[in-house]
C-alpha cells in the first residue's frame, strides 16, 4: 500500500510566523518518524488555489496560527482544491478566531464567559476594572494587556489601535488557568498552567520562551463542567480533528477565554503535551490527524 502523500504548510503573513515554523517543522518530523508517510514542507507566506493544487497532495496538515492562516482564508483556499487537509472548515476557522463571536455562541448554549466589551475607536470602554484588552482576531496572547487604571486602559488602546480597529475588552477573571486539548471529539488530560509568581498572565513569553511555567496534569479542580463544555463548544462550533479551549477558573467555576482550532506543536505547546500524558506519541498524534482529515477524502 502506497504511503499518504501529506504537505505540511507552515509560516504565513501573521504574528505568530515563527511559531508555525517551529509547529510545521515537529510535525513534519513526527509524521516522518510515523513512517506512514511521505511528507514535504512548504513555508509559505500567502498562497493560491493553483500553487496549492500543484503540490501533488492527497492530505494538507496546514500549521499555521493568526488571522490569515487559522482564521479560514486559507481554510477556503485549500477547500477549492477539493484535497483534504487538517483541522477545521473555514466557516468554522472563522467563527473560532473571532473571540467575540465565540463568546456569543458560547453563553448562548449555557457556558460561562467573562463579560466583554468590543471597542472601536470611537468607543468609550464602560467595563469594570481591572480588564483584558487583546485583539479580537489573533492567538497566542499577542498584543494581550492586562489594565488595572483607566490610564493603563487609554494607553493600551492608543498603542494598540494603531494597526487594529477593533478590540476586545475583557472582565479580568483572577483564578487558575486550565487548558482542554480535543482530538477528533475526545478530550485530552486538563493541564493547569502556573506561571511565575513575578508573571501575571500566560503570556507569548510564558507560551514560547520561558522555561519556568509550571504545567500541571489533571489538577484537583471543585466540581466544574469545564470538559463538558469545552467538547461542547467544540460540537456547536463544528470544529474538526483538533482544538485547544482555554479557561479562567475561580471560586465561581470556569468562564471560557477562547477556542483555538491549530494550537501549537512546538516543544512548549498544550496539546502534544496533553496527549503524551494520555500515552500519545507526537508520531502518533500527528498520525492521527493526517488520517482524520484522510477519511475525509475516501467518504
Amino acid at each position: 500500500m502506497s504511503k499518504i502523500a501529506v504537505t505540511v504548510l507552515m509560516g504565513g503573513p501573521d504574528a505568530e510566523r515563527g511559531v508555525s515554523i517551529k509547529s510545521g517543522t515537529a510535525v513534519a518530523e513526527a509524521l516522518r518518524n510515523a513512517n506512514e508517510f511521505t511528507v514535504t514542507e512548504v513555508v509559505m507566506d500567502t498562497t493560491t488555489t493553483d500553487e496549492l493544487q500543484q503540490m501533488s497532495a492527497d492530505v494538507f496538515f496546514p500549521v499555521l496560527h493568526g488571522p490569515y492562516g487559522e482564521g479560514g482564508p486559507l481554510q477556503k483556499l485549500l477547500e477549492q482544491t477539493n484535497i483534504p487537509f487538517v483541522g477545521s472548515d473555514s466557516q468554522s476557522s472563522m467563527i473560532a478566531m473571532n473571540k467575540i463571536r465565540t463568546k456569543e455562541i458560547a453563553r448562548s448554549i449555557g457556558i460561562q464567559t467573562p463579560n466583554w466589551q468590543e471597542l472601536t475607536h470611537d468607543t468609550p470602554c464602560e467595563l469594570a476594572l481591572p480588564l483584558i484588552l487583546k485583539p479580537v482576531d489573533d492567538g497566542s496572547s499577542v498584543d494581550m494587556a492586562v489594565c488595572t487604571t483607566n490610564e493603563e486602559v487609554l494607553r493600551t488602546r492608543k498603542q494598540l489601535q494603531i494597526s487594529r480597529s477593533i478590540l476586545l475588552a475583557e472582565s479580568y477573571i483572577q483564578g487558575r488557568e486550565i487548558t482542554i486539548g480535543i482530538i477528533d471529539g475526545t478530550p485530552l488530560p486538563i493541564i493547569e498552567i502556573v506561571t511565575p509568581e513575578n508573571i501575571e498572565t500566560y503570556d507569548f513569553s510564558s507560551k514560547y520562551e520561558r522555561n519556568d511555567t509550571t504545567y500541571i496534569f489533571n489538577p484537583q479542580l471543585p466540581e466544574s463542567n469545564c470538559v463538558a463544555d469545552a467538547v461542547s463548544l467544540y460540537n456547536e462550533l463544528c470544529v474538526r480533528d483538533i482544538a485547544r479551549v482555554d479557561f479562567m477558573f475561580d471560586d465561581r467555576g470556569a468562564w471560557l477565554l477562547e477556542l483555538n482550532t491549530m494550537p501549537g506543536f512546538t516543544d512548549h505547546s498544550l496539546v502534544p503535551m496533553a496527549a503524551h500524558h494520555a500515552g500519545t506519541s507526537m508520531q502518533a498524534l500527528c498520525a492521527t490527524l493526517v488520517q482524520c482529515a484522510y477519511r475525509r477524502k475516501i467518504k
